[in-house]
């Protein structure tokens, strides 16, 4: 990559660690690039990035304080999406509008060369439109998904392209109808792609959506760029140790990985069928449980009666949080059982597991589908009611770790992970041609000369 005038970006992600993961992956790797980022959300969100800005990135990545104004029902611990009561989400989107004028402070007082922003605030390019300030969305969900919601906003009442692979099942139908509403989100998404300037940065790589990358591009009329996976590399940790140490005793590809999300709570009967699947599997695992903030739950009361004798040392259960990056890296790691955010799907196939795909709601159903159709996973199959059953769960686990009919699976998950490392940084190589390209055509034209 040849070098370029140093400039200033100013990043804004949506209040969720499921979106500021990859915009902090993305500011790292534009630093090694010789960009500078400012990263700007609520005290709240900024709190649980602090902990992964090495010293290496101190001098790169500015963190700027968004402050939210303060509402009776939210006060500032709930500025984050993360342990959020399901209640108090539009009232913390609300919260996120009533912060222009403080966003439009930072704007002033930075001014970047380039905003990036994220699809919940349509009001973020527009500001920077007041500042001559050029703006390109990042989208950290899947090309899949985001062009199969846009498709039926710009061509209601037909069929998507890919419908015959990519699809809601009829007791997922609430999704496909929340899509078709053109309500104040769906507007907010909308709006957020059109103000981009020229281009539309999204996280994936096109081995696997190029279709999709291609779709996508033809609906919104702009180039839609690829930023790769922009997965954490594993950071060791000392309280980890408890977690490794139980791993390491285990046999190489033994066991699973549980996990879906840190922004979804189970449902006491999934919670209970989960249990339940994991026992009949006979499959050693990892499973990580977490529950709203303020909700002081005991764990083995929400488990079934003697799960935890019954599983003995082959299960182990933990609250709140794991190294997910650093468990799935483990070579005795042999499968993720995901709900299927996308950033999850990204680290399964950039270390080379197989997906036991269980979506709970959302874009999961969507990215569920894309795993299958390119073949590094299986879901598990839901009844007409949309109702887990642990035996599908056991079977599926054992199918995609075990049996040799999971071989495909395996196989093609490790086939993925080869393309990865080969490609290295390529996506990012061309983000950066793109972005300088912007930056240099705003200080153009303010009368502003870069050299290199």
């Amino acid at each position: 990559m040849e070098n370029h005038a140093t400039f200033n970006v100013l990043m804004l992600p949506w209040l969720a660690h499921g979106h500021v993961s990859p915009y902090l992956e993305l500011a790292m790797k534009l630093t090694a690039r010789n960009f500078n980022v400012y990263l700007c959300s609520s005290p709240a969100t900024l709190s649980s990035v602090r902990s992964k800005l090495t010293e290496k990135f101190s001098q790169s990545i500015h963190l700027v304080e968004l402050h939210l104004p303060k509402l009776p029902e939210l006060p500032a611990e709930y500025h984050t999406t993360n342990g959020l009561p399901p209640h108090l989400m539009p009232t913390l989107k609300d919260a996120f509008d009533m912060a222009k004028p403080n966003f439009c402070n930072v704007l002033k007082s930075l001014k970047p060369d380039l905003l990036i922003y994220d699809l919940l605030q349509p009001w973020a390019p527009e500001a920077a439109s007041a500042f001559n300030i050029p703006a390109v969305v990042f989208i950290s969900s899947s090309a899949t998904m985001t062009s199969f919601g846009l498709h039926f906003f710009k061509n209601p009442g037909t069929k998507y392209p890919y419908g015959n692979t990519i699809f809601y099942r009829d007791y997922e139908s609430v999704f496909v109808e929340n899509l078709k509403k053109r309500d104040r989100d769906t507007y907010r998404v909308v709006n957020c792609m059109e103000r981009s300037s020229k281009i539309i940065l999204i996280k994936g790589f096109k081995e696997i959506e190029g279709k999709y990358f291609d779709y996508f591009s033809c609906l919104t009329g702009k180039k839609v760029v690829p930023v790769g996976p922009l997965v954490q590399d594993p950071v060791l940790d000392d309280e980890d140790c408890r977690i490794m140490q139980w791993l390491n005793k285990k046999e190489k590809g033994s066991t699973v990985f549980v996990s879906f999300g840190s922004e979804y709570f189970l449902s006491k009967e999934d919670m209970e069928e989960i249990a339940h699947g994991l026992e009949l599997s006979n499959v050693d695992f990892i499973w990580v449980v977490r529950f709203p903030k303020g909700e002081n739950i005991v764990i083995e009361e929400t488990l079934p009666k003697g799960f935890f004798e019954r599983v003995g040392e082959r299960g182990l259960v933990v609250n709140g949080w794991a190294p997910q990056a650093k468990i799935l890296t483990h070579p005795n790691v042999g499968g993720f059982v995901s709900h299927c955010g996308w950033n999850s799907v990204m680290e399964s196939m950039k270390f080379g597991l197989p997906i036991v795909a269980m979506p709970m709601h959302l874009d999961q159903p969507i990215n569920a589908r894309l795993i299958e159709e390119v073949g590094a996973g299986v879901e598990v199959l839901r009844d007409s009611k949309g109702k887990l059953h642990r035996e599908r769960m056991a079977e599926t686990i054992n199918k995609v770790t075990k049996e040799a009919s999971g071989e495909p699976a395996r196989k093609k998950a490790r086939e993925l992970q080869e393309k990865l490392e080969l490609k290295g940084d390529e996506e990012i190589d061309d983000v950066v041609k793109e972005l300088v390209q912007l930056c240099a055509t705003k200080n153009k034209r303010n009368g502003l000369h870069c050299y290199n």
